[in-house]
């Protein structure tokens, strides 16, 4: 084993500890020299996978800086893979090492309490105190908690003092009844005006409420509807009636899956070079009763499936959840207490959708932000998202894009257009009148084109771009190649083709193109590349398409040459103008013959 990093003591120490360790899973810890822990990772094989840190040829800068930061190791063997898992998420949590991706999140979200007394108190707390009480959630909104617990109050009155109503209190008469009870919040327990039955059914109720159990009240608020009906007690009906629609309004607002589902976990990823968006949805009853976004900052090139493991198991503990099944896009092993479904149909698979649409969004808006506070770490993002999307070698930072412009092959021109950091320079842009091609040749033309840039970049010693885009599919590419092979500079800049018909990628000795997601923002800059460069071309070609028209119509008048055309589109403009104009004004600027010689000529001719 060979430590290519360190120096002589620290190999041979690292190189006894690595030999050590077993064939077993457990977690392993990085320590730097001033023994501070920068890594913590898991293994199914300890001994295997912390020798490829060192035997493998690491091509990553950031695991290079974490293989050259290690000064030693230890670690912990576990029974299963499970146990590492849970273990490696609880010391990144403790620890929160400098190459881990970040979890911290200090925020306590809000739960619903129901408190484990006589007559129990149900409000909303952000610590959770281990005395026997029921505790729902946490939820992720405030305002969810709010808009909950108004409702519960609405259907159910209830106390919210915090006497001690034992039965001894009561007996005696200790309390007397408050303005809650005259208002018709609270039925007075306190004076035992309600008894610990009736008390006890609203909190099932309740209870039944925060579970998402919505089918099982409304049940029992319709047999007590019914019942009141049939006593003639038409005002307590119709108070219960209300209730109903309370409780159907607050239902008909939540997100109500299937009645087929019940606790199920769902969780799905969307990463780039830099982040990972985590999107998390806890179903029950057939409801979604949760949902959390969650952003990780990514440390090392650690995979989705890698970054979504230790969210699911950070947001499962975070939310206490005990649900059995969990909806994921892929497999991972998180033990053998729950079991993951990839689903590939059906409304299982609908929610999946749900989820990673949710993931997408917290990432765009992530994104919109960085964009406004940050341009240039947006700017340095979208670089790194092209160099991975189109396999180069480094970011492109550098592109430039040809494109020709032709009608039956009169007036033939190619423009090519700059963009530096993804945004156009426009003071590089070039237009180039074809030379050596006759006809309508955009192959020959391309390969004129882009031979005479860059032989003469070359010429100047002027950098060369890092990308150069060709508009049009295999046959201008290949037109291009020709001008890279005999300027030797194949290999050395990346190229591609775009075609406009399905906006397919091409590249060098590649007969399968590439094909981009529609919203990719790489393929935004490829198709603006595309976009600006046949605008700019265009707009040279419709130029000398008019100016020669304009001139052949002038210049076929016998008798008027170019100098004599050339003074009358500087005082007319146009040759509409002067046709437009009398003989007497031709006549102040040529002269009376050859005013009289053009004023008839066009007035005989059609334009």
């Amino acid at each position: 084993m060979k430590f290519l990093y360190f120096s002589d003591m620290t190999q041979e120490v690292l190189k006894r500890q690595v030999s050590s360790l077993p064939h077993a899973p457990g977690v392993y810890q990085y320590y730097n020299e001033a023994g501070e822990i920068i890594y913590v990772g898991k293994a199914k094989d300890l001994k295997k996978r912390v020798s490829s840190y060192f035997r493998k040829q690491v091509d990553s800068r950031k695991t290079r800086n974490l293989v050259d930061a290690i000064h030693s190791l230890k670690h912990i063997v576990v029974p299963t893979e499970s146990d590492a898992l849970i273990l490696e998420n609880t010391l990144i949590k403790e620890h929160q090492p400098k190459y881990n991706i970040l979890l911290r999140d200090d925020k306590t979200y809000p739960w619903i309490c129901i408190k484990k007394e006589r007559f129990p108190r149900v409000f909303a707390t952000r610590k959770v105190v281990h005395d026997g009480s029921e505790y729902f959630g946490p939820f992720t909104n405030a305002k969810t908690v709010r808009v909950l617990l108004g409702l519960i109050h609405e259907l159910y009155p209830l106390r919210n003092c915090h006497y001690d109503l034992s039965a001894a209190n009561i007996a005696s008469e200790k309390y007397k009844v408050c303005l809650e009870y005259h208002i018709g919040n609270c039925l007075a327990p306190c004076v035992g005006k309600q008894t610990t039955t009736h008390y006890e059914e609203a909190i099932g109720h309740i209870r039944a409420i925060l579970q998402g159990r919505f089918k099982q009240v409304n049940e029992a608020f319709r047999q007590e509807m019914h019942a009141a009906a049939e006593a003639l007690q038409f005002e307590h009906a119709q108070k219960i009636k209300l209730k109903m629609e309370a409780l159907s309004n607050y239902q008909a607002k939540s997100a109500v899956v299937s009645a087929k589902i019940n606790a199920v976990d769902v969780c799905t990823i969307v990463s780039d070079e830099r982040m990972a968006f985590v999107n998390f949805l806890q179903l029950a009853y057939g409801s979604i009763v949760r949902f959390h976004s969650m952003t990780l900052k990514k440390k090392l090139d650690e995979t989705d499936e890698e970054l979504l493991r230790i969210a699911v198991v950070e947001l499962r503990r975070r939310f206490a959840s005990n649900s059995k099944e969990i909806l994921l896009p892929f497999a991972l092993d998180l033990g053998e207490a729950v079991r993951v479904t990839i689903p590939q149909k059906g409304e299982k698979k609908q929610l999946l959708n749900l989820s990673l649409r949710n993931a997408k969004q917290a990432r765009l808006e992530q994104l919109k932000q960085i964009k406004l506070i940050d341009p240039q770490q947006h700017s340095e993002r979208v670089m790194e998202q092209m160099q991975r999307d189109l396999r180069l070698s480094e970011p492109p930072l550098h592109i430039e894009c040809f494109d020709n412009s032709n009608i039956q092959g009169s007036n033939p021109v190619a423009a090519c257009v700059v963009f530096r950091q993804g945004k156009p320079s426009k003071k590089e842009y070039r237009h180039y009148g074809i030379k050596t091609v006759d006809g309508p040749d955009d192959f020959a033309s391309m390969e004129e084109v882009v031979y005479r840039r860059y032989k003469r970049l070359l010429t100047e010693g002027s950098p060369l771009p890092q990308l150069v885009v060709i508009d049009g599919g295999k046959g201008q590419l290949n037109a291009a190649l020709k001008s890279f092979d005999v300027l030797g500079i194949r290999g050395k800049v990346a190229i591609l083709g775009i075609a406009k018909r399905l906006e397919e990628l091409y590249f060098p000795e590649d007969p399968i193109p590439l094909y981009l997601d529609k919203r990719s923002e790489t393929l935004r800059i490829v198709q603006q590349l595309r976009n600006e460069a046949h605008r700019f071309g265009i707009r040279l070609h419709r130029n000398k398409r008019s100016k020669g028209a304009i001139n052949s119509v002038l210049e076929n008048i016998p008798g008027i040459g170019t100098k004599t055309t050339t003074e009358l589109l500087k005082k007319f403009k146009s040759v509409k103008r002067v046709k437009a104009s009398s003989q007497q004004e031709l006549a102040t600027v040529l002269g009376p013959a050859k005013a009289k010689l053009i004023f008839e000529y066009l007035h005989r001719e059609t334009l």
